[in-house]
């Protein structure tokens, strides 16, 4: 019997924005026994990895592990820092702000939305506006999403701790880093950043089931002055434990600690530096190619302008709702899976390109190929040369 020939066969890429490519570093540093919880290597090796996830978000202060994912870390940040009744802000510029601000509404807060749409950066006149208003600073926190997933929109932080400070207002700055720490520069303290909340899965390149929240002094006091805090959302014990257990509030997640550990190792031998340099240059080819592509009239970026685009994911429309079936033919064609319309009006006409972590530019090269491929079968009208200005663009 014969069957037809197959283009999708042989390793298959993943090119969504997280869970990201996962490095055989890592993977094999997992593929081990289980080891003891109790005395050993485990143990020992608590100290460098804590002192390592503090060098790549660029802070001197705390970090606590949560055996969870990001909306795991959403929940652990706002546990620790607003009480019921309490009032946060949160600037939106796509659909996981608005799904951090659920979460705080979960837990009894008040949420006051300045919703910029899916395409938009903040606008700090409308957010200074609201921060003016709040003369009696009910506002207790601001929910500032640094690179949403969903619009690929990357947001300036050191701006919006600027605004506070020239506003003489005292709300934390809470940034949610899911998409961005590893991939993009964030500097935790020279930002003024009070709560840094991240996961795993994304530019720390292990597989999901990680997340940590970073806090300086200030985000300490306001949990010092909290009513109550769950035990297993309280991050004192897990920042300052006494014994080993204490990190996780019960057994540790011990494949994914060895694999982070290869992960950071890998981060940190590259240097962080050149890590945000490289996401930054592989980022600049893509966009490059879908600037081309766009020209012919059927293809446009999500983000018009490239200032305000992610390093690590770009969100993408097609007219005509061809989003979706582009990433079908993509997926059974080629083998190469791209990332839904996530949160966006037009879901069937959305995608989106992950380019986070473990990426090189050949993958990177791969992935556009695949992309104008699968433009070509649908008869999808498209700019010519993209591929080729792409290749030039890495190399200048």
């Amino acid at each position: 019997m014969t069957h037809p020939i197959s283009l999708a066969r042989g390793r298959e890429y993943l090119a969504i924005p997280g869970p990201s490519v996962m490095p055989d570093a890592v993977l094999q540093a997992m593929h081990r026994p289980s080891p003891n919880i109790y005395d050993g290597e485990l143990i020992e090796m608590m100290p460098d990895l804590i002192r390592d996830l503090r060098r790549v978000a660029r802070t001197a202060h705390n970090v606590a592990i949560y055996i969870a994912n990001g909306h795991g870390t959403w929940e652990a940040a706002l546990s620790n820092t607003i009480a019921p009744g309490e009032t946060v802000l949160a600037p939106a510029s796509g659909r996981f702000t608005h799904g951090w601000a659920e979460m705080a509404e979960g837990i009894g807060a008040k949420v006051d939305v300045i919703d910029f749409g899916t395409s938009s950066v903040w606008d700090f006149d409308r957010i200074a506006e609201v921060l003016r208003a709040d003369s009696s600073h009910d506002i207790k926190a601001i929910l500032a999403v640094h690179v949403d997933t969903s619009s690929s929109i990357r947001n300036n932080l050191p701006a919006l701790r600027a605004l506070l400070d020239d506003l003489g207002h005292p709300a934390l700055v809470m940034a949610d880093c899911i998409a961005s720490l590893g991939c993009e520069q964030f500097e935790m303290d020279a930002w003024g950043v009070d709560v840094t909340v991240t996961a795993c899965q994304k530019g720390l390149m292990t597989p999901p089931g990680m997340g940590f929240v970073f806090f300086n002094d200030k985000a300490q006091a306001k949990r010092a002055a909290m009513p109550r805090v769950s035990r297993y959302w309280d991050w004192q014990p897990r920042a300052n434990p006494e014994l080993f257990y204490q990190y996780f509030d019960g057994t540790a997640p011990t494949h994914h600690l060895y694999g982070l550990r290869a992960a950071l190792d890998l981060i940190h031998a590259e240097g962080i530096e050149n890590v945000w340099a490289r996401h930054q240059r592989l980022a600049q080819a893509i966009w490059t190619a879908c600037e081309i592509w766009a020209q012919g009239g059927a293809l446009s970026l999500n983000v018009a302008d490239r200032a305000d685009r992610s390093h690590a994911v770009t969100a993408l429309c097609l007219s005509g709702g061809l989003g979706t079936p582009l990433r079908s033919y993509t997926e059974q064609s080629l083998g190469l899976t791209l990332g839904i319309g996530l949160g966006m009006e037009d879901w069937d006409g959305c995608f989106r390109l992950g380019h986070m972590g473990h990426i090189n530019a050949q993958m990177v090269m791969a992935m556009l190929g695949g992309v104008e491929t699968a433009m070509a079968a649908l008869d999808i009208p498209r700019g010519k040369g993209a591929l080729e200005a792409a290749a030039t663009a890495l190399v200048t």
